[in-house]
């Protein structure tokens, strides 16, 4: 049984760098770690919440009343180009291992945050490319009943920014198997270096924030049009990026308190210092009433708050 620890302050472990302590926490790095975590919360009727790489989170101020049960560890082997990899497991340093190798093809996700398990629950993708393109199989255990199950790629659900997972949260995403590609590493470390490189010239790289806050809308046509002339690119399934909304709406560089949504990337609520989980949320509600006035569309966030 791993060591549970009381009144963990859970802001340094998240990307955002906001929010209170956990009551109870534990660092698991196993399915067994899992399971006896959970058991151990069941006995004393406590209530768990699973953490992974603390991207696309937010902690509320006043910290979570439950076990928070924090996945660890960079576990991972690749053969014959199949990654297996551990839920817990950082995708940078897994795109960044394998190239050594001579495996990718995922390049483009190089920078995302967070872990592997939390990028396959989102569906996490840049520039193109979505985790969704290379995964094979999620294994992911139920807690009330104790099943274990292989979630092949079509079980899983995947669409935009979305998954099985996500609208499933009580399954445990607990390990995937990933289809690689032969690459050259040199050129392989080449792409994903460009790739982080062209997200710190957007200043997506290395802010306080937890990535895109709201995710990309279907929108009217007429806003579509309007986009797509004004930027001279086409428009990606109906949906215009979030961040054009905000701007257009004149809510870039908006604040509150410590909070503020970015003058390079307005879709990023970024804690300038000293924000509070409260500052974000009145940030967003701000920005997402002035979407829906100026463009009747409702912004639905990406980021999850924790409870």
């Amino acid at each position: 049984m791993q060591e549970i620890r009381e009144n963990v302050p859970l802001a340094p472990l998240t990307t955002f760098d906001i929010g209170g302590t956990a009551r109870y926490f534990v660092d698991v790095r196993s399915e067994t770690d899992i399971r006896e975590a959970i058991l151990w919360a069941n006995e004393r009727r406590i209530r768990f919440i699973i953490l992974g790489g603390g991207s696309n989170v937010l902690v509320p101020d006043e910290g979570l009343d439950a076990l928070v049960i924090h996945l660890v560890g960079n576990l991972y082997g690749v053969k014959d180009g199949i990654l297996d990899a551990w839920a817990g497991t950082n995708l940078l340093l897994a795109i960044t291992a394998c190239a050594q190798q001579g495996f990718g093809g995922w390049e483009k996700l190089a920078g995302i945050p967070g872990s592997i398990g939390g990028a396959i629950r989102g569906n996490a993708g840049a520039f193109g490319s979505e985790i969704k393109d290379f995964v094979l199989m999620v294994r992911a255990l139920h807690p009330q009943t104790g099943e274990v199950r292989d979630f092949k790629n079509a079980a899983c659900d995947f669409s935009y920014r979305h998954s099985f997972f996500k609208d499933n949260p009580e399954w445990i995403i607990l390990r995937t198997s990933l289809q690689l590609y032969n690459v050259d590493p040199e050129r392989s470390k080449q792409l994903a270096q460009e790739t982080v490189l062209e997200r710190e010239r957007r200043h997506l790289q290395n802010v306080k924030a937890a990535g895109s806050f709201f995710m990309n809308p279907i929108a009217p046509k007429q806003v579509v049009e309007v986009f797509e002339t004004e930027k001279g690119v086409k428009s990606r399934e109906g949906r215009v990026p979030a961040g054009w909304l905000i701007e257009t709406a004149g809510m870039k560089g908006a604040t509150v308190g410590g909070a503020i949504a970015s003058l390079q990337h307005p879709n990023y609520l970024v804690n300038r210092g000293g924000a509070t989980a409260a500052n974000i949320l009145e940030l967003a509600a701000k920005i997402k009433a002035e979407v829906s006035k100026r463009f009747s569309i409702t912004l639905d966030e990406e980021a999850a708050l924790l409870r």
